[in-house]
């Protein structure tokens, strides 16, 4: 065999390997980078990373940012921090239920807004939260089956998120001020009530009881005020006219300018 095709074998040779070397490096790279229990596929043409049942404590940092489906159910996620998902600029549905989750921070959607059509929160542990929370975001939501608290926060939220076909049901009155509508499903209730209107008289019932205490005050004071010198003017004028008349009519004269 010629020596020049003995060295173009051995670079072609040398070449694949050099490839496969770096393949396996960042299949294994990529392997190791996933938290235990989470693996990335495909499904149905769309990239999925999978991390059900995983006994995650928190929202994993290292999804590919090419994601569009990701399931973390099942897991024992608290809480959901700001910018929990902004690197994910193509996810379609985010799948959250059967976790712990009690707290949703302002901005924990942020950059989802454009392509998120699902996402699931069901069977948490949500009882009251802001819909700033949901700001912008046109996903359907399923807020089903955790422990609300029914007031005019849930109202608010409930008119802001656009919720899930067949979950507006699953939301329950866990508590409310109101002991009559525990048990029940929100949207049955606010059919009939709105917190909001009954927060707003509430708070006008403060205001005015607040202002009349201030006024109450305000006038007893006067009274104590008026009472008092007229008690001081009284013991000055008996005062007087317990003086001699030259040095009474002298005092009198300096209260009377005084007066003036």
């Amino acid at each position: 065999m010629p020596v020049a095709k003995r060295v173009l074998l051995r670079s072609v040779t040398m070449w694949m390997l050099l490839q496969s070397l770096l393949l396996l490096t960042s299949c294994l790279r990529s392997a190791t980078a996933f938290p235990k229990g989470c693996y990335p596929s495909e499904e149905e043409g769309l990239k999925t990373f999978r991390c059900s049942n995983a006994r995650l404590t928190e929202v994993p940092r290292d999804i590919p940012n090419d994601t569009h489906k990701l399931y973390l159910d099942s897991n024992q996620i608290p809480f959901l921090p700001r910018d929990a998902f902004r690197d994910l600029p193509l996810l379609l549905e985010l799948d959250l239920s059967h976790n712990a989750i009690s707290s949703v921070e302002s901005g924990a959607f942020r950059g989802l807004a454009e392509h998120l059509h699902s996402l699931d929160l069901s069977s948490n542990r949500l009882v009251s939260v802001s819909k700033d929370a949901f700001s912008n975001l046109k996903a359907k939501v399923n807020l089903s089956n955790n422990p609300w608290l029914c007031d005019c926060q849930l109202q608010e939220l409930i008119r802001t998120v656009d919720l899930a076909a067949g979950s507006s049901g699953g939301i329950v009155c866990d508590s409310s001020a109101q002991e009559e509508y525990v048990g029940k499903a929100f949207l049955q209730v606010i059919a009939d009530t709105d917190f909001c209107n009954v927060y707003k008289k509430t708070t006008d019932i403060a205001m005015l009881v607040t202002m009349f205490g201030w006024f109450a005050m305000v006038i007893s004071y006067l009274v104590y005020y008026v009472r008092q010198n007229q008690e001081d003017a009284r013991r000055h004028l008996e005062y007087l006219k317990s003086l001699p008349s030259k040095q009474r009519r002298s005092e009198e004269s300096s209260t009377i300018s005084t007066v003036v």
